[in-house]
Parts: C-alpha cells; sequence; structure tokens
C-alpha cells in the first residue's frame, strides 16, 4: 500500500461522510416536523419508544442526529429523561440497517440480476435519478429526494474508493502482523472506540471496517471487540452535545454511554468465557461484510434486550453520575437547529405555551378588580417574568433558526411566531399594570360606585372571551376563530369609550372621585390595549396564512368595505356585551 492508496483511502472516508452527511439531511427534511410530533406522542410506554427510536433512526440515517435530538428535546422539557431510554436503545437497532447496506458491496456472482445489487452498479443509475430531480423539479419535495439519490451513490462511491485502497493490504505481511494485535479484546475496543469517537460516525468507522474485512485478514475475533468498541465510540457525539447543557439534557448522553459500556461488558465476558468452554472455531475465520453487519447487529439487540427491562436503573445511575445543579434552561434548546424542521416545530409549541400563558396571565388580573388575592398576585409578577424570558429566548433562537434551510411551511411558522411574541409579551406587561391598579385600591380601600363596577364587569367579559378566542385562533391555527377576534376589539373599544364618557358624566355630578378616576383611566387604556393586541395576533394569524402580512392595510379595507360576516359578528357581541 503506497501514498497514492493512502489518499485514495483518505477521499474515500471523505465520500463516504459526505453521502452520509447529505443523505442524512435529505431524509430528515423529508420527514419535516413530524418526528417532533411523532417523538412526544409515541413515548408512552419502552416498548413504543424503541420501536420509534429505530424507525427514525432508520428514516434519517443517523443515530447521532436521533441522541443529539433527545438530548434538545429532554433539555427543552418537552421530553423526560425516561422517556428518552427507549428511544435511545431503538436509535442503536436503527442505526445497523447501514452496515446491512454496505454489506451489499460483497456480492459477487455472475447473475446480471445479481450483479445489479451491487451498489457500486445501481448508484450511477440513482445519482442520475437525484440529479435530474435537483435540476429539474419546481418542487421543494422531490429536490429533497434528489438530495436523498445523491447523498446515497456518494456514499456507496466512498465506500468503494476505500475498498480500492485497503486492497492491496491482502498481500501485505506487515498488515496481518498489525492485526493480530487486535486479537486482545481491550485493544480492539479502545481502537473502535477512537477511531469512531474522532470521525464520529459509526457507519463510517463499520464501512472502514467492512472495507478492510474484504482483504481477508480481519478474522471474528479481531472484529468483535473492534465492532464493540465502535459502539462506545458513537457516543462522544452525544456527550459534545450535551456540554453546557441542562442537568436532564446531560443525563441523555450519561445513558447513551452507560448503555454501550454495560453492553460491551457483558457481551465480551460471556463471550470469551463461553470460548473458554466451547472453544469457538469461528474466531480465527476471516469475517466478510456481512458477518460485521451480523456482529453489529446482534451485539445491539441483545444489549436491547437485557438492558431494556432495567431502563429505571439507568436512570438512577444517570442521576447518580449527574448530580450538579441544572444550567439555566433554554426556552428552546440550541441543539435541536441541528434539525431544523424539529427546531421549528418546537419553536412553535413553545410560542403556543407562551401565549397561553400571556392570556392566563390577562385573565388573572382581570380577577383581581373583582377579588384581590396575593398569591394570584405573585402568580401574575412570576408570569410576565417568564413571558419576558420567552420572549428573549424565542427571538434569539428564531434569529438563528432563520439562517437554516427551512422549507416554506417551515418559514411560515416562523414568521408566525416572530409576529407574535412581541404581542404575547406585552400582554403580560398590561395585566402587571392592571394589577397596580387592584393594588391601589385594595391599600386605600376604594371602590367603584354600582354602576361603575357593573360597567366594568361587562367589558371584563368582553375580554375574557376575546383572550380565549385568542388562544384558540393561535394555538389551532384557526382562521375562522381569528375572524371573530377584530369584531370583539372593535365592541371592546366602544365598551371603553362608553365607560369613559359615562364616568365624566357621574364626575360632573360628583357621584364619582377625581381619584378613582385616575384608576379607572388607567384600568380602560390597559383593558383596550389588551383588545388590541389581540387583535394583532388574529390579523398575524389570518395574512400569514394568505402569504402576507400588513395588519393596517387589513384592518382599514376590513373597515372600509362593507363585509356582512363581520357586521353579524359585530352585531352579535354589541348585543351581547351592552351596557
Amino acid at each position: 500500500m503506497d501514498i497514492f492508496d493512502l489518499i485514495q483511502l483518505v477521499g474515500g472516508l471523505t465520500f463516504f461522510l459526505y453521502g452520509m452527511h447529505v443523505l442524512s439531511a435529505g431524509l430528515e427534511k423529508l420527514a419535516g416536523g413530524k418526528l417532533e410530533s411523532i417523538l412526544k406522542r409515541m413515548t408512552s410506554n419502552r416498548w413504543k419508544s424503541l420501536l420509534l427510536g429505530a424507525v427514525i433512526t432508520v428514516a434519517i440515517q443517523s443515530s447521532s442526529a436521533m441522541t443529539v435530538m433527545l438530548v434538545g428535546l429532554v433539555g427543552s422539557k418537552i421530553m423526560t429523561l425516561g422517556q428518552s431510554i427507549g428511544v435511545i436503545m431503538g436509535s442503536n437497532i436503527g442505526t445497523t440497517l447501514t452496515a446491512w447496506i454496505l454489506s451489499l458491496t460483497g456480492i459477487e456472482s455472475e447473475s446480471v440480476w445479481m450483479g445489479l445489487m451491487k451498489p457500486e452498479n445501481f448508484s450511477p443509475i440513482i445519482a442520475f435519478v437525484g440529479i435530474i430531480l435537483i435540476m429539474m423539479s419546481n418542487q421543494k419535495r422531490r429536490r429533497d429526494i434528489g438530495e436523498i439519490f445523491v447523498g446515497f451513490a456518494v456514499l456507496m462511491y466512498g465506500m468503494k474508493m476505500m475498498s480500492g485502497a485497503v486492497a492491496p493490504l491482502a498481500d501485505s505481511p506487515a498488515f496481518t502482523t498489525v492485526l493480530t494485535a487486535f486479537e486482545n479484546p481491550l485493544l480492539g475496543v479502545l481502537v473502535g472506540a477512537g477511531f469512531t469517537g474522532i470521525i464520529q460516525s459509526s457507519a463510517a468507522s463499520i464501512g472502514v471496517l467492512q472495507a478492510l474485512s474484504q482483504t481477508g485478514g480481519v478474522s471474528y475475533g479481531i472484529a468483535i471487540p473492534i465492532i464493540l468498541g465502535q459502539n462506545i465510540g458513537t457516543c462522544v457525539t452525544s456527550i459534545i452535545s450535551a456540554i453546557g447543557a441542562a442537568r436532564d439534557a446531560r443525563r441523555v448522553a450519561a445513558v447513551h454511554v452507560l448503555l454501550n459500556v454495560i453492553g460491551t461488558v457483558i457481551c465480551l465476558t460471556v463471550f470469551y468465557l463461553a470460548d473458554m468452554f466451547f472453544d469457538f472455531a469461528f474466531k480465527d475465520m476471516p469475517i466478510g461484510a456481512v458477518g460485521i453487519a451480523a456482529v453489529h447487529s446482534i451485539f445491539n439487540i441483545v444489549t436491547t434486550a437485557i438492558l431494556l427491562p432495567f431502563s429505571g436503573v439507568l436512570e438512577r445511575l444517570a442521576n447518580l453520575i449527574i448530580r450538579g445543579g441544572s444550567v439555566s434552561e433554554a426556552v428552546v434548546d440550541e441543539r435541536l437547529l441541528g434539525t431544523p424542521s424539529v427546531a421549528v416545530a418546537e419553536s412553535n409549541a413553545a410560542s403556543v405555551r407562551m401565549c397561553e400563558l400571556a392570556v392566563s396571565t390577562a385573565a388573572d388580573s382581570l380577577d383581581l378588580f373583582e377579588k384581590y388575592d396575593d398569591e394570584v398576585a405573585q402568580r401574575i409578577l412570576k408570569s410576565e417574568d417568564m413571558l419576558d424570558h420567552y420572549e428573549d429566548g424565542l427571538g434569539s433562537f428564531l434569529i438563528k433558526l432563520s439562517s437554516h434551510n427551512t422549507s416554506m411551511t417551515d418559514s411560515r411558522s416562523v414568521s408566525r411566531v416572530l409576529h407574535n411574541i412581541g404581542d404575547f409579551e406585552r400582554l403580560g406587561d398590561h395585566a402587571v399594570n392592571i394589577l397596580r391598579g387592584a393594588q391601589e385600591m385594595r391599600d386605600k380601600g376604594l371602590h367603584f360606585s354600582g354602576e361603575a363596577a357593573s360597567e366594568v364587569k361587562v367589558l371584563f367579559d368582553a375580554l375574557r372571551e376575546i383572550l380565549k378566542l385568542t388562544y384558540n385562533a393561535y394555538a389551532n391555527n384557526d382562521l375562522k376563530i381569528a375572524e371573530q377576534v377584530e369584531p370583539l376589539e372593535q365592541v371592546v373599544d366602544g365598551l371603553t369609550a362608553s365607560i369613559k364618557n359615562n364616568h365624566i358624566e357621574r364626575l360632573r355630578k360628583g357621584e364619582c372621585t377625581v381619584e378613582l378616576g385616575f384608576i379607572l383611566s388607567d384600568l380602560l387604556n390597559n383593558c383596550e390595549r389588551i383588545g388590541d393586541h389581540c387583535s394583532n395576533i388574529a390579523v398575524a394569524i389570518i395574512e400569514l396564512e394568505h402569504g402576507t402580512f400588513d395588519s393596517h392595510e387589513y384592518l382599514a379595507a376590513l373597515k372600509e368595505r362593507s363585509d356582512a360576516a363581520f357586521n353579524r359578528e359585530y352585531d352579535a357581541f354589541a348585543k351581547k356585551y351592552s351596557l
């Protein structure tokens, strides 16, 4: 093996890694935000989690990406550590499919049909189809499929280059001498773990081993410890992704390491103890690409079968290992940026939680004017701080996310969140302002007159309904509900104007004090602004769904034209909330 063979080996590994990256990215984009929703929905028990981890890893062809995704989801409190354990085990099983696909390179037959099964023969056809889809199609989904085809072809070309580069080693006595050193199981595990950790791809390290096996110099006794070590090495990616993460997110990486280390110790111990009694003859036989794929699958299936019943023990061990205080938790963990479709789905889910918090906080503040409660007041102040945290966290996250390549649907979802988080935060501010007015009335022992209290109650009822409509419209992206918000907001404006005029009349008659007038004026202004922000949120939903965003133009057009549906809604609300 000369310098040119070494260059070819490095080049083949480079093509392999790049092809795997393109393939994985294409599959992940094709799956879209479905990954996130499926993950959260199907982790109710260990068997579902196991199946889910295997299926998603097969779908995106990357156990590392799957584990990093779990670190982000657990770090964002979207999944629990216990839910992630079964998914990790399933991911280890799912990643073995790559080794079976790579084993097709070892097919030898004079049959034309069997020859077509060899990747080096059908990969050029797949690459050609992929390029046609990328260059000729206007549909993003088809271009994504084209990327998957091209990525697969590049991966297989890299595998062929590596196999060709190591072919001369078959006749090298020095290579045979080096391989005998790996008959030491501990050394084999360390080499497998080290090499996989460096390139951060168990699929690539398995591919290199399968290429080397074609020289005929790699035996089962040499390959088995290396394969088990490769499973440990793949944990490096999850360890790196967990650096600086929240406590539970770091525990996900710890579970991943524990699973593979304990599995390796158990399997090697059982294998070599059994070899002492039964003297396995196959241990010294040459292993092929299919044999490597089989060992890889058997190890991960056996490890899962042994440790799945002890998921709770793994969780407790991870809790013992990672004890430190939690790092400040982000609204959405930035590790999810590695899978943009999941990041979009989670930022949208976080915005729905923010909307719910904003609406409930505003509604709580209204309750304080009817019956002051210190516990509710403290909850409002805490919620307002949380809304500020949401706005800062989501805003920063979405700015970073916008630089990633996302689908048109995902881009629209990002715009929807960006346009609304400011209004959610402002709802919290107005809730605090209303809280201050309620505190002032409580501290000074003031009360509205019976007439004023009755009018304010009607206004509060209208506000509670507009808040409820706003949340339902946003959480469900429901245009029909969103279109009801603006008519009710017009009614709220009318109510505040009428109450102000009535107050002036009572003040003129001496039926109200100036001090109460200031409090009432502030209350009405904040109530009107709550209605305005609800309107902003609803208009954003409607306009973004239509592919545009100009709230002023929309509202101006709405008021200028005679809209029968708008008028019906307005008349119904005006009748329902009349003074």
